[in-house]
């Protein structure tokens, strides 16, 4: 089950692209934040599954609906404001602001997550399949929470590290704009395919 997690969560995809962008414009600590809201999103399905809650889950499709299209234009919203402005966030933020944009990615990642069909049909659906639900015990569900910790948030860390490493390279070699046009156009181009994919 690691393996897929990880492999599940390196793919590239907007839940990846939102993490990079927020570790390479606004600092390590937006990156990790964004992870943390991702695993956090992932929980609340496993949970939901664990628990026998995959029915209401299924139910709720209208909601997680309007969940994605809410994700979806505040990707868009991000990066617009990512291209109008004329410093880098995290250049003119405040310690306050930053603690602010944290936490503003945390749960821009659990919005995200939790909008995501893809997630909802794993866990609902193909989840099940590689644990017996029946014979689970406290200390197995301990066991998926860290397993989906480690596996999902390992890889999504990882991801934010190496963004704010190229973001420092390319802000050293003057290439500052040109990857705030770049990521800014990337999240609308995110957000814009999580309101327009099925």
């Amino acid at each position: 089950m690691l393996a897929v997690l990880v492999v599940l969560a390196a793919v590239p995809s907007t839940s990846v692209l939102f993490v990079v962008t927020r570790a390479a414009t606004l600092g390590i600590a937006n990156g990790v934040a964004a992870s943390i809201g991702i695993v956090v999103g992932d929980l609340v399905f496993i949970l939901l599954v664990v628990f026998g809650l995959s029915v209401v889950a299924e139910t709720m499709g209208t909601v997680f609906l309007a969940i994605k299209y809410l994700g979806g234009i505040y990707l868009i919203w991000l990066g617009v404001s990512l291209l109008r402005s004329k410093n880098t966030a995290l250049e003119s933020a405040t310690e306050t602001n930053i603690q602010g944009n944290c936490l503003t990615s945390c749960l821009a990642g659990l919005v995200l997550t939790l909008g995501d069909i893809k997630a909802i049909f794993f866990y609902v659906s193909l989840f099940p399949t590689f644990v017996d639900l029946v014979a689970l015990q406290m200390s197995d569900i301990l066991l998926i929470v860290l397993i989906t910790i480690v596996g999902v948030g390992g890889v999504k860390v990882t991801y934010a590290f190496y963004a704010r490493r190229v973001a420092t390279f390319s802000r050293t070699m003057g290439y500052e704009k040109a990857s705030k046009i770049a990521a800014g156009s990337c999240m609308i181009g995110a957000g814009t395919y999580l309101i327009v994919k099925n």
